[in-house]
């Protein structure tokens, strides 16, 4: 969690309508102090490194490491360098926290996955970690870049996502020495020195009562041992009673000294004074997935109204509680220098049995809300409206791209919500319904292939879930779709091995859908390892329990799968009788587009098998069908491929005809390839839940 910040970013206003503010803002982007340290750091930048000294070249990126406790506005120097000298690395600076609000190490692959879509970069759904940090690594040799690496739990972290080049430089801020990584330059931060800390405190009381009485100022700032947290916190309760004198708050810290430090003295005299509902509320904030916040959050946790909570997070804001978010919707963010406090807080003064509700409310909320925002993509359809209509106005979204918006500003603190939730494992059935709704949303919003590396995450959140809870039903429909995008990024051998546990999945729930979708999935598996007889082995599987169902539709396509299988093999007798059954099951279907795929299909098989005159009645008759169904591009691409046809019997003339006559039918567009079309037609899709949301 970043430190409370020395230049004060948390009074950064947001976008929109603001409440007034109840105590004078701080002067907002200027730093404060640090001159020493900032004028050591860039030093730094440019001082050889032990491999220059021994006559090498530097293999990795110089690392800079800023060393300090939270509170004491670590973070805040680090971004502060990264201002300065931002200019001279022309690739961008890239920012990445290393560690979850509640002190969990954030995994590697995580970080990797996340940097290198800030560089505008996509990195298949399930890489393994050593993949991503490889792409990462090859992203960054070629630019100057610049990376923060925020509050890292240990060397290993830093050491996996340096660059291996010198032209990257690497800001890190931790706890202590990087011990591991060579030639690191460290900077050991304390308070800030007195003159600083004095101007701080000053920003929030106004210079009058600085000026009236220096050395009771300068005695609070020793109280709060210069540390800027706790200067903030101490400044903005003096801004809200502008009869107090600096001397009276340094009295009663004085008072109240018993050998705690100053950050958690003033921060416990700042929560004493509050109203037991606006502490309560504070209190709950410690649950805020990712320790962000927004008046959603905070209204659900606390049992309050929206309106309620935003005024009162606006409140919290300004006394130094929270730190606003640059963001065009109101979040808020936690301090991670309060969070110990506040959790410490929550436990001796709440029961187990009220946090847990308070995360159920808070989870439920975000469930009503993802459903919204789906459902507002839906408008053509009346049970869409009907929800919309059924839902608080506070609930429901303006437009399409107001829900995107939130959708995507909100989505770091979602997906933490559905790895918080899961890990907690007593609210698995809301847990379950959140992960099924921001599927649902993601989709709706952005599309499959876009949100895949997030649907993978969360299809294996499911299925730890779906394994703890012995749901075999949602075991396989976890498995099918970890399967789908293991396939879809080229992991076929381990898409197989995702389908067949799958498929015992779906049978030990006595599911047929699961298991033949599994089955045709094995097969599909299989055809893409170029094994072709077990493919068509299990493609007849799903087609017998197909027609044992009488599920007409399926059992035609599948026997198109079949028959492709066998025209691969170079079967072509079994391929023709495959193409012909599913002719016969689309006609019987009243499909007439899939009529005129599978006619074109068996032209393009007759004609490997060197039956050029049927393969030419064949393809007429497709076309037939292809206008019938009043498809434009299959006309165009059966007309070229019987133009094909037409110059192999001899007759060029014929065959410039019906060529014309598929450019005049697409321009200059070209058709696309009828097995791509084919294969999409087959594509499948399973829910990993019930329909219900």
């Amino acid at each position: 969690m970043t430190d409370q910040a020395v230049d004060t970013e948390g009074t950064k206003p947001l976008a929109g309508k603001q409440r007034p503010a109840a105590a004078p803002a701080p002067t907002e982007g200027q730093f404060l102090g640090r001159t020493r340290e900032l004028k050591e750091l860039r030093a730094d930048i440019e001082r050889a490194g032990l491999d220059t000294l021994a006559g090498r070249k530097a293999p990795r990126a110089r690392v800079l490491l800023i060393a300090g406790k939270p509170g004491f506005g670590r973070t805040a120097l680090a971004e502060e360098l990264v201002r300065q000298v931002a200019d001279s690395y022309k690739g961008g600076a890239l920012r990445a926290r290393l560690t979850e609000p509640d002190g969990t190490p954030v995994p590697t692959e995580r970080t990797a996955r996340d940097l290198l879509a800030a560089l505008e970069l996509t990195a298949p759904p399930g890489a393994s970690e050593d993949d991503l940090v490889e792409a990462l690594r090859e992203a960054l040799a070629t630019r100057r870049a610049l990376l923060l690496l925020d509050d890292a739990a240990d060397a290993e972290q830093v050491d996996a996502l340096l660059p291996d080049t010198p032209e990257c430089l690497v800001v890190a801020v931790s706890d202590g020495p990087l011990t591991g990584i060579s030639d690191v330059r460290p900077c050991t931060l304390g308070g800030l020195d007195t003159k600083s800390a004095v101007e701080l405190l000053g920003r929030y009381t106004g210079s009058v009562r600085i000026t009236v009485d220096p050395r009771a100022a300068e005695g609070l700032v020793e109280i709060c041992a210069t540390q800027p947290a706790a200067l903030v916190l101490a400044g903005a309760w003096l801004a809200r009673r502008p009869k107090a004198a600096v001397a009276d708050l340094a009295k009663q810290l004085c008072t109240e000294g018993d050998g705690r430090p100053a950050l958690e003295r003033v921060f416990h005299l700042v929560y004493a004074e509050l109203p037991p509902v606006r502490a309560h509320m504070l209190r709950l904030l410690s649950l805020a997935p990712a320790g962000l916040v927004d008046p959603h959050t905070a209204s659900a946790l606390a049992g309050c109204s929206v309106g309620v909570a935003e005024s009162t997070l606006d409140d919290f804001a300004g006394l130094g509680l929270l730190r606003r978010v640059a963001s065009p919707l109101p979040q808020y963010e936690v301090p991670g220098c309060l969070l110990p406090l506040l959790r410490s807080l929550t436990e001796s003064e709440d029961r187990p049995a009220e946090l847990q509700l308070a995360r159920a409310r808070m989870l439920e909320r975000t469930v009503r809300l993802l459903v919204s925002c789906r459902a507002i993509t839906e408008t053509d359809s009346s049970p869409a409206r009907e929800k919309l209509a059924g839902m608080p106005s506070s609930l429901r979204f303006k437009n399409p791209r107001a829900a995107a918006d939130w959708l995507r500003i909100r989505q770091p603190a979602l997906l933490a919500s559905a790895r918080l939730a899961v890990a907690d494992g007593e609210l698995d059935t809301l847990a379950r319904r959140l992960m099924a709704a921001l599927v649902r949303a993601m989709v709706a919003h952005f599309g499959t292939r876009a949100a895949a590396p997030e649907l993978y995450g969360i299809h294996q959140l499911v299925l730890d879930v779906a394994e703890r809870r012995k749901l075999p039903r949602e075991k396989a429909a976890a498995l099918l779709n970890l399967g789908d995008l293991d396939a879809r990024t080229g992991r076929t051998s381990a898409a197989l091995a995702r389908y067949r546990a799958a498929l015992d999945a779906g049978r030990e729930a006595n599911d047929p859908y699961a298991t033949g979708r599994a089955m045709e999935s094995v097969g599909g598996a299989h055809q893409e390892l170029g094994d072709f007889d077990r493919a068509a082995d299990w493609y007849g599987r799903a087609l017998a329990q197909r027609l044992a169902r009488d599920e007409r539709v399926d059992a035609a396509r599948l026997h198109g799968r079949i028959a492709t299988v066998h025209t691969y093999a170079g079967r072509y007798d079994e391929a023709l009788r495959s193409w012909r059954s599913a002719v016969t099951g689309h006609r019987r279907d009243g499909d007439v587009a899939g009529v005129a795929r599978a006619l074109s299909e068996l032209a393009r098989v007759q004609e490997y098998a060197g039956l050029t005159e049927e393969s030419l009645c064949t393809c007429q008759e497709a076309i037939e069908w292809a206008r019938r169904a009043q498809d434009v591009r299959l006309r165009a691409a059966l007309q070229l491929r019987l133009a094909d046809t037409l110059d192999r019997l001899g007759d060029p003339v014929a065959a410039r005809l019906h060529r014309g006559a598929a450019e005049r039918m697409l321009g200059n567009e070209l058709p696309e390839d009828l097995s791509t079309r084919e294969h999409d037609a087959n594509a499948y899709e399973i829910r990993s839940t019930s329909a219900e949301d």
